[in-house]
């Protein structure tokens, strides 16, 4: 079983910051890549940002140079760092995981989600 707490959002003025993180816990032999997406009112759920195990990284284009991604290994955990925020980055805000509970066990988790709002 594999249990993770996200936190960090809230709201914020336009050219704000905001750090959000996910810990994983649980039973955890590796986590693969980790990632961040975000879902607006009315629109389909899209990706934010992915780290890989090895730390490469990728990040949607409305995001580049704004956000990064991070994360401990050591603590099972992944985070974004939001700077200079705008207002079209109001979403729910969800972190994923692909984790291998067992030798023959690999899933997908997904966070409860938390709401970033960004003021104007």
């Amino acid at each position: 079983q594999v249990q993770l707490v996200e936190s960090g959002g809230g709201l914020v003025q336009a050219g704000g910051s905001l750090r959000l993180s996910c810990a994983f816990s649980g039973k955890i032999i590796r986590i693969d890549d980790m990632g961040w997406y975000r879902q607006a009112p009315g629109k389909q759920r899209e990706m934010v940002a992915i780290i890989i195990s090895g730390g490469g990284t990728n990040y949607a284009d409305s995001v580049k140079g704004r956000f990064t991604i991070s994360r401990d290994n050591a603590k099972n955990t992944v985070y974004l760092q939001m700077n200079s925020l705008k207002p079209e980055d109001t979403a729910v805000y969800y972190c994923n995981a692909n984790i291998v509970s067992s030798i023959v066990l690999r899933d997908a988790y997904w966070g409860q989600g938390t709401q970033v709002t960004v003021s104007s």
